[in-house]
């Protein structure tokens, strides 16, 4: 099979690319900068950006399958870079699968697309998105999984995935922002920590994708048109999980609880500073990242284990002894 993976020089889509090419998948990407790692994958590259059609078109050409993992992601910032990539990109991927003939198109979405104040316990894909968004990414992630959904049918068979909080050896994420986010020995965080979060180990994230690609290939009646939550289905406190991360990282902070009101009223008024500043900061304090931080958000993946016969391949534990291991030493 010849499979492009947009985005594949980012940390998920680098795990697919690797994971396509080791059982014997001709491999492209679509990219905005040439990547080392992919040139070591024997991955061809396509140097572009999704707002133009002209490199969306030349990278889908010869395709027989697309995973679309490429997006701009964060919990902060104005809307329309997010629309420009997120939306108007995923149009173009969606029209120039149809132009080139090309019959699988896999979405990788976010479980955000679902989250609303309050949190998510344990939902599953019959929840509709979020009625509003607190911030631009989840917004135009749910926007582009339904133009995904809304295209499959008998010409292109199209599948969403919703993966959540993906770490693991290389996170360039969320385990950094954890250790920038440590001061003298503590974790300044909203709320107590008792929140129950799931996550998704990268191998795990793209063995669902792996998984996903064939199963649409083979019988896209089963699974077309839907969107699957995919984890590790096994949430824990958010305290627990954070602690994890920076012992993997070689530090031991103290998490020190900010009242969420507080949390709240802040994050809302830096978020009015950047907007007067016209900031286009993707990663600053925002209302979404304060309410993802204060409540549960974990899913039900029946569908996925009925509809593609998935199952986390590691384990939490496992994959958090995995990252200790992969740690760089500290002195």
């Amino acid at each position: 099979m010849k499979v492009l993976v947009t985005g594949g020089s980012g940390f998920l889509g680098r795990e697919i690319c690797r994971r396509l090419r080791a059982r014997g998948d001709v491999v492209s990407s679509l990219c905005r900068r040439p990547s080392t790692a992919l040139e070591e994958l024997d991955v061809q590259q396509h140097v572009g950006d999704l707002a133009d059609p002209a490199a969306v078109s030349r990278a889908v050409a010869g395709c027989d399958a697309v995973v679309h993992n490429a997006a701009l992601a964060g919990v902060s910032g104005p809307p329309r870079p997010y629309w420009a990539t997120n939306v108007v990109g995923t149009r173009h991927v969606i029209e120039q699968c149809r132009v080139h003939g090309v019959r699988t198109l896999l979405y990788t979405s976010t479980a955000s697309v679902a989250f609303r104040p309050g949190g998510l316990e344990g939902v599953d894909e019959s929840l509709p998105h979020a009625p509003c968004h607190l911030a631009a990414y989840p917004a135009t992630k749910a926007r582009a999984e339904a133009l995904v959904l809304a295209a499959h049918g008998p010409e292109l068979a199209t599948v969403s995935l919703r993966p959540h909080i993906i770490w693991g050896p290389g996170d360039p994420h969320f385990v950094p922002a954890l250790a920038r986010a440590v001061r003298v020995g503590r974790l300044p965080m909203p709320g107590d920590g008792s929140n129950l979060v799931d996550t998704t180990h990268v191998r795990t994230a793209a063995h669902a994708h792996l998984l996903t690609l064939d199963r649409l290939r083979q019988s896209p009646e089963q699974a077309g048109g839907r969107a699957y939550f995919i984890g590790q289905d096994d949430p824990r406190p958010l305290r627990e999980i954070t602690r994890h991360f920076l012992r993997a990282a070689g530090l031991d902070a103290r998490w020190c609880a900010l009242p969420p009101r507080l949390a709240t009223a802040a994050a809302g008024a830096g978020e009015a500073l950047l907007r007067a500043a016209r900031s286009t900061r993707t990663h600053a304090l925002s209302r979404f990242l304060v309410a993802e931080l204060l409540h549960p958000h974990y899913f039900d993946l029946t569908a996925a284990r009925r509809d593609l016969g998935f199952e986390p391949p590691i384990g939490f534990d496992a994959g958090i002894a995995e990252l200790t291991r992969s740690a760089p030493a500290h002195p």
